[in-house]
């Protein structure tokens, strides 16, 4: 029975991927000076979720560890807040650090704590793969409880039964790969990618300001919601109409952070709104004047 229970883990760890290879190599020509960063990014994400997620992460570093124009220290912001957005904080993530927790705990014997967390029902939902999170999200918003429902879970090991709750929906990591919410993250981070390639092309002195838009997207539920829709509206509104060649902002850098001041947690987004509007007004309205002084 010993034998049978053992293949069993080993079977069950191979399901979910908690062995999941070695780490990747570090990216050809690193500078030494951003080592450390994409070491620990690498290691945050094989933790997180395994080998091939840590090499997804290497492969999108080398798109600017060869560009002449990105500085070390620029480097090591783009690995960091990479990672960080790469390890999004979902439920199955939540339980992780909770399990990690439960592992510290027994060795320094420190007071475990109870988290509760409030999430929206697509966001539970979002953690399936999309085959079945699509049809769940179909009936819940016949019903109008989309958007609207609001479910506390609460995230503890105090008790055996907790902790296999905790094990339980940690092993949802197996499918995160091809759930909704790993759709939505993975398109967000791609353009984000995107729109520091450009900042470098088109105006290198905006490209830290564009990189820094990454930590307007943090935590779970409503806050989460607002940060995205505040950025895609930055971006749309300001950034890529700047880089196309549709509006003329000479110090986009500036644009950014005026406009990420007005940025306040209101779905609407008026003061934000208002703010990006007044900013194209400014600038449409010198174009004019910076062409007849040519």
């Amino acid at each position: 029975m010993k034998s049978v229970r053992s293949s069993l883990r080993y079977l069950l760890a191979d399901i979910i991927g908690d062995e999941d290879g070695e780490p990747p190599f570090l990216p050809d020509g690193l500078p030494e000076a951003a080592t450390s960063a994409v070491s620990d990014g690498i290691h945050l994400l094989m933790e997180y979720q395994g080998a091939r997620y840590a090499q997804l992460y290497v492969d999108r570093i080398k798109r600017f560890v060869r560009r002449s124009n990105v500085e070390p220290a620029t480097l090591c912001r783009i690995a960091q807040l990479l990672a960080a957005r790469m390890a999004y904080e979902d439920p199955i993530r939540i339980a992780q650090l909770k399990l990690l927790e439960l592992d510290r705990r027994r060795i320094a014997f420190a007071h475990e704590s109870i988290d509760l967390r409030r999430f929206r029902l697509d966001e539970l939902i979002g953690v399936l793969p999309r085959a079945l999170a699509d049809s769940l999200l179909t009936g819940f918003e016949r019903v109008g409880w989309l958007g609207r429902r609001r479910l506390t879970i609460r995230f503890s090991a105090r008790s055996r039964f907790s902790v296999r709750r905790l094990r339980m929906m940690a092993s949802l990591r197996r499918w995160r790969l091809q759930s909704v919410r790993y759709a939505e993250e993975r398109a967000w981070v791609e353009r984000w990618l995107h729109m520091i390639a450009r900042a470098l092309d088109k105006q290198p002195s905006a490209a830290a300001a564009v990189i820094e838009t990454a930590t307007m997207i943090q935590g779970q539920g409503e806050d989460y919601r607002h940060g995205l829709g505040d950025w895609h509206a930055i971006i749309n509104g300001l950034v890529k109409p700047t880089f196309d060649g549709a509006l003329p902002i000479s110090d986009l850098a500036a644009a950014i952070a005026e406009a990420r001041a007005a940025a306040m947690p209101d779905p609407r987004q008026m003061a934000l709104k208002r703010t990006i509007a007044q900013i194209r007004a400014r600038a449409l309205s010198a174009a004019p004047d910076s062409d007849a002084a040519e």
